[in-house]
C-alpha cells in the first residue's frame, strides 16, 4: 500500500501535468493541505519527492513553485527524451514476445478510440500507457527507469503539444508506424519512427512555445 505522501505526490503531479498548477505557481504547504484534508506533514514530504524530481523547486524561506523550463533546456530534454525513447523501440522490437505484442496493439487500439473522445486529456492518458509498454517491452529494468523518469518531467509539455490543432490524430498516425515496426521487428525502422515521433523542432516547438504562453496567460 503507498504512503500517503506518495498518493499526495501523484496527485499534485497530476495537477501539474494538467495544467491546474502552472509552471511559477507558488505551492503553498497550508492550502493543499486544506485541499486534499490532510496535515502539513504529508503535503512537505510530497513536496520534497516533487523536487527530487525536478518537478518543483523548494526555495529556501520561499516555498515551493512549479518548475518552469526554459526554451533552450526543454528542447535538450526533449532531444534525450527521444534518444531514451528510440533505444526502448529498437530494443522492444527484438524482445518483445507475442504478448507483449498483443498488449501493444491493445493500447495501440486504446489509443484509437480516444482520439474523438470529450475530453482531449483522454488521447494523453492512453498514449502515456502506450509509449510506457514500449518502456516495458524493451525488458531492461535500468532503462524502463530512467525513461519512466524523464517522461515524468516531460508530462506537462508532452500533454500541451496534444492541444495543437490536428496533433492528436497526426501523433497516433506516428504511433501506428512505430507499432508496425516493432512487430515486425525491425528495430532500427522502430527507434528512428519513435525518435521522430518525439523530438520537437521547428513548427512543433513554435506550437509548443505558443501553447505554455497562453496557458500562462489563462493562469494570470
Amino acid at each position: 500500500m503507498k504512503k500517503r505522501s506518495e498518493v499526495l505526490r501523484e496527485a499534485i503531479e497530476e495537477m501539474i501535468a494538467v495544467g491546474k498548477l502552472p509552471p511559477g505557481h507558488h505551492l503553498d504547504e497550508t492550502e493543499l493541505a486544506t485541499e486534499f484534508g490532510v496535515s502539513r506533514t504529508p503535503i512537505r514530504e510530497a513536496l520534497i519527492q516533487l523536487d527530487s524530481m525536478g518537478i518543483i523547486v523548494m526555495r529556501p524561506r520561499r516555498g515551493a513553485i512549479v518548475a518552469e523550463i526554459s526554451p533552450q533546456k526543454l528542447v535538450e530534454m526533449f532531444e534525450v527524451m527521444s534518444e531514451v525513447e528510440a533505444i526502448c523501440a529498437r530494443l522492444a522490437a527484438r524482445r518483445m514476445s507475442p504478448a507483449d505484442h498483443a498488449e501493444l496493439l491493445a493500447r495501440h487500439h486504446a489509443c484509437e478510440e480516444a482520439r474523438n473522445a470529450p475530453d482531449p486529456d483522454e488521447y494523453f492518458y492512453r498514449g502515456e500507457e502506450f509509449h510506457d509498454w514500449i518502456y516495458v517491452g524493451s525488458h531492461n529494468d535500468f532503462l524502463i527507469e530512467q525513461a519512466r523518469t524523464l517522461h515524468r518531467r516531460l508530462r506537462p509539455y508532452r500533454r500541451l503539444q496534444l492541444r495543437v490543432r490536428g496533433r492528436i490524430n497526426k501523433s497516433f498516425s506516428e504511433h501506428d508506424g512505430v507499432v508496425k515496426a516493432i512487430i515486425e521487428g525491425d528495430g532500427d525502422k522502430a527507434s528512428e519512427l519513435l525518435r521522430d515521433h518525439i523530438m520537437i523542432q521547428g513548427q512543433r516547438f513554435t506550437d509548443l512555445i505558443t501553447s505554455m504562453s497562453k496557458r500562462s496567460n489563462l493562469a494570470a
